[in-house]
């Protein structure tokens, strides 16, 4: 097995059990370790999106963008299942190139050239796990709270330092206890979340979703649409070969992309759906899921399966958090700095603690700070995920394992074609998307929305730009990279 703490590798031992510290760091697979088929995908991706997190989303679709049911559903869906089908395109690279993400988007940016995505991608990662782990305190904190037990500050300690323990000590163990965790967290979560809607099916009231959610504007159905992509797939594309790198050479890449897509799409358009039936019934509810997402479904429920439900809200949280303190180790690894990736998960750890603190203790709203940061990282990473789509659809065989990690090789050291397209993407995207409820560091955002009515315009809370940002890049790079691409694989693999 090969060991890599920055651009040269070394020889190390091999893995062990589950429960041992995964070895591997950003280095390219070694044939030996490459196991599993397509079908192996659909365990991390299931685990990690079947949160009831998504029954909140289905209630930001309807309450926060103004639309009806309907509207809500067909955006939810579009969002959800396109989102995910660009991860699983990404995930292709995975299995081709036996590296993470952030090392295989080399080819396109070159070595060094990398590190402005890598940086971005290192944010979004750290940031969700903030926001998840953050979820799954205020929720236990609620739970408790419903149930008598205790609630304040100290509650809220208690189930902080339990949900931080699980999320770093998974990331530190590495792959095969993530692959492992997520199969039994996957197993307990849809029994469980199962029961949950059982019990609450009583609080539907189709007449009252009728006549209280009327019809919107196209422009906030196409809102809602994109704050599906972005808090669904767009969130997951900058790890979607993390985990797709053990699968060897021969696996199918149509498989690679179904399975991706089908574990990850399937549990949260379910979710949603229950989730727009549950607020569109009940305007209480759907007012306090915008403070705690998660802790407000369980005001619903009968006390006996109080528990019950803080054990699936937990652990879906603590799942999804979980791959992504994994996928952050690996690309701050990937941006130069020479540590072991189990001392990369910790370090993420640690600012991922830093960043609970605020959503549990400091912040008034759930919502409005969690939108803003899906929209002003969503933007650039929308840039990047345009270059890696298109590099991926032009490339046909193997990436050159060495030169992913040599500046001098095929790669190169920066490729400015691509740099420079996600840079234009990202200021595009950003002109066309706005702060929300006053947030005033990001007030300079939304410099371009003059196009499309202005600052408070029909178009201003759609947040095209994360669209337009995915656009460019792809058609930018299919358009400036080809003959490099070209170039590269006429080249011979060593």
């Amino acid at each position: 097995m090969v060991i890599e703490y920055n651009n040269e590798p070394a020889t190390d031992a091999g893995r062990g059990s589950a429960l041992a510290v995964e070895l591997n760091g950003i280095n390219v697979i070694d044939e030996a370790e490459r196991k599993g088929a397509p079908r192996s995908l659909f365990w991390p991706w299931f685990a990690a999106n079947v949160s009831v997190l998504g029954i909140g989303y289905g209630a930001y679709l309807l309450g926060f963008f103004g639309v009806s049911f309907t509207q809500a559903l067909i955006a939810g869906l579009i969002g959800t299942v396109v989102s995910f089908l660009l991860c699983g395109v990404v995930a292709i690279a995975g299995k081709r190139g036996s590296a993470p993400t952030m090392i295989e988007s080399r080819a396109a940016f070159g070595v060094n050239g990398n590190k402005l995505p890598g940086f971005v991608s290192w944010v979004l990662l750290v940031g969700w796990e903030t926001v998840l782990a953050a979820l799954a305190v205020l929720a236990t904190a609620t739970v408790f709270d419903q149930l008598g037990w205790s609630s304040g500050p100290a509650t809220k300690l208690l189930a902080f330092v339990v949900v931080i323990v699980l999320v770093i000590g998974a990331g530190v163990l590495g792959f095969d206890t993530v692959m492992r965790v997520q199969q039994w967290i996957t197993i307990a979560t849809i029994v469980l979340t199962v029961g949950y809607m059982a019990l609450t099916f009583g609080h539907i009231h189709f007449s009252v979703i009728t006549a209280n959610h009327p019809a919107g504007p196209v422009e906030a159905w196409v809102g809602a649409g994109i704050f599906a992509l972005t808090g669904f797939g767009l969130g997951w594309i900058n790890s979607a070969a993390d985990y797709s790198r053990y699968l060897p050479r021969s696996a199918s890449s149509a498989g690679v992309v179904a399975w991706t897509t089908i574990g990850a799409a399937s549990a949260p358009i379910i979710l949603v759906g229950y989730g727009l039936l549950l607020a569109g019934s009940d305007g209480d509810l759907l007012e306090a899921i915008g403070n705690d997402p998660i802790g407000a479904l369980a005001t619903i429920l009968p006390t006996w399966y109080l528990i019950p439900f803080a054990f699936v809200a937990i652990l879906g949280l603590v799942g999804g958090a979980v791959l992504d303190i994994y996928s952050s180790g690996l690309t701050l690894l990937s941006l130069g700095i020479r540590i072991p990736r189990w001392s990369a998960a910790g370090i993420d750890g640690v600012i991922m603690m830093l960043g609970s603190i605020y959503f549990v203790f400091i912040a008034d709203n759930f919502f409005y700070p969690f939108q803003t940061f899906l929209y002003f990282v969503g933007v650039p990473v929308a840039a990047w995920a345009g270059v890696m789509l298109a590099d991926v659809a032009m490339r046909r065989g193997p990436y050159a394992e060495r030169d992913l990690f040599d500046p001098r090789g095929r790669y190169g050291s920066v490729r400015w074609p691509a740099v420079l397209t996600m840079l234009v993407g990202t200021g595009v995207g950003w002109g066309l998307v706005t702060s929300s409820q006053g947030i005033t560091w990001l007030a300079w955002e939304g410099y371009f929305m003059g196009w499309l009515g202005g600052a408070d315009g029909p178009w201003a809370t759609a947040s095209v730009g994360i669209v337009f940002a995915l656009v460019i890049g792809f058609l930018g790079w299919l358009v400036f990279g080809r003959q490099t691409v070209r170039r590269q694989e006429a080249l011979p693999v060593g």
